[in-house]
């Protein structure tokens, strides 16, 4: 009775949110009549809310428990990610949206991997695909689950494996049920709530560390004046490298990509990327100097960068109740929000892209079948998120190499250029995952993040051997206008 009368404000919001997820799944599920309306919503769908999907898609637990108290050990460099988030989002929707859209829709594609089949013509470039989304998503999802373990374990005085169960049972239950229709409507919901949540955050915690200009003093301090150097934590390329890996995903991330599956004409392309633009914008700006002014709020002897803003919401001298409480649900949003669209993007890669490879499975079962992958990967999920082997922002950059070192080649000079082959989209793909993994072991390595040569490697690969033989007869379908 007492821990609910203590967190009785939160609780009554989350009871609040979960009532919205339960009617966003019922919505979900009575929109849904085949595969391509519970994959990528029927191909239909307005800028708006998907704009607002795609940032609360990746503005996850990772960006306001991670990115947001990271700079409390990277220093001020980390700052850099901010610009990097607005300059990648807006390069995926200037130059990938239009031209993904009217490929896939013109060969029924709803997922990377069968985009990468359909354009490459190529069944073993679709099978590599679908098992490099699966390795990397389960990377990304424990890092979700991380986050929002660690938050609600402070917050909530829970422990961490209540924490991760609590959101394994919640965001299976209305992914599974509603699909991609449920999932998108909730993330504009969660969007919103995000925006609002990143800036009050920001406030409170400006505000406990004296206004502003106590950066200023931390530049000045003896234990924090190194955090202000181009090296502050690491060599400036290998910091680089951390923020590419973790915003290049906008143009090869297979959740961040399926939003733009799903755009109904270039009017919804034109007002997705004013509205997810203005988002990112605020909400990186606001929240990612977080970490630099926690130093003067929390001191700096925190060990772990991961718990930074936990603690800042667990301090009532920061924020008031409800402002905390609504952060938190914020919070909890921002981790679903992410979750659902990984597990969505598992359980369609591998229903469709493995499975339905090998086993014809009638289309009125695809989405049932479908909803138990769901179900499997969370379980498998949230299993392997109560001992994660890294932190969050580890995990989250070496999954964003990943999916950059693989599908950069084949997403993006496979959309802008005509030129490639079969063989060199396997080949591109194989040479990204071998050197991304091997580098770390050469020994002139310790300068440069892997993700910049792993993606030369690929990206060599795929132009030698596109430009060794004739366009594929999959090109023609590229000069496909979306319309207007």
């Amino acid at each position: 009775m007492a821990w609910v009368q203590t967190h009785w404000i939160a609780l009554a919001l989350l009871a609040g949110y979960g009532a919205l997820l339960v009617r966003h799944a019922i919505e979900g599920r009575r929109q849904t009549e085949g595969h391509a309306d519970y994959y990528v919503g029927g191909r239909g769908m307005g800028g708006v809310v998907i704009g607002l999907s795609f940032f609360a898609t990746y503005s996850s637990t990772n960006s306001f428990v991670g990115f947001a108290g990271q700079s409390y050990t990277y220093g001020a460099p980390w700052l850099l990610t901010a610009p990097a988030v607005v300059i990648f989002s807006l390069s995926a929707w200037v130059w990938i949206a239009p031209r993904l859209r009217a490929f896939t829709g013109a060969t029924d594609s709803v997922t990377l991997a069968d985009y990468i089949g359909f354009r490459f013509e190529s069944r073993a470039a679709r099978s590599i695909s679908a098992v490099i989304v699966i390795f990397a998503s389960f990377l990304y999802m424990i890092a979700v689950f991380k986050g929002i373990g660690n938050l609600l374990e402070v917050f909530l005085d829970v422990p961490y494996v209540v924490a991760i169960a609590f959101v394994f049972v919640v965001v299976l239950a209305y992914t599974a049920v509603g699909g991609f229709i449920s999932v998108v409507k909730t993330d504009a919901v969660q969007g919103v709530i995000m925006v609002i949540a990143g800036l009050l955050l920001a406030w409170g915690t400006v505000n406990s560390a004296g206004g502003l200009g106590a950066l200023e003093g931390l530049r000045s301090a003896g234990s924090t004046m190194d955090l202000f150097r181009w090296d502050a934590a690491m060599p400036f390329p290998v910091l680089i490298g951390i923020v590419v890996a973790g915003t290049l995903k906008f143009i090869v991330d297979p959740r961040q990509l399926s939003r733009f599956y799903a755009l109904a004409d270039r009017k919804a392309v034109r007002r997705g990327l004013i509205v997810s633009t203005a988002a990112f914008l605020v909400v990186y700006t606001a929240i990612l100097p977080i970490g630099l002014y926690a130093h003067a709020v929390l001191g700096s002897g925190l060990g772990d960068s991961d718990l930074v803003v936990p603690t800042l919401l667990g301090d009532a001298g920061i924020l008031p109740a409800f402002p905390s409480a609504f952060i938190l649900v914020a919070l909890l949003a921002a981790a679903m929000s992410s979750l659902d669209s990984v597990l969505l993007v598992m359980a369609s890669t591998w229903q469709r892209d493995v499975v339905s490879l090998f086993l014809h499975v009638e289309d009125r079962k695809i989405v049932g079948q479908t909803r138990r992958w769901v179900a499997v990967f969370a379980v498998i999920t949230a299993l392997l998120a109560i001992r994660p082997p890294g932190s969050i922002v580890t995990l989250t950059a070496f999954s964003g190499s990943l999916y950059a070192a693989c599908f950069f080649p084949a997403v993006v000079f496979g959309l802008m250029w005509k030129r490639g082959t079969s063989g060199g989209a396997v080949a591109s793909l194989l040479s990204g995952v071998t050197v991304l993994l091997l580098w770390d072991f050469l020994p002139f390595a310790a300068g440069v993040h892997r993700v910049f040569p792993a993606m030369a490697a690929s990206s060599l690969v795929y132009l030698g051997l596109a430009l060794a033989g004739p366009p594929l007869e999959s090109a023609k379908r590229l000069d496909i206008p979306l319309e207007a």
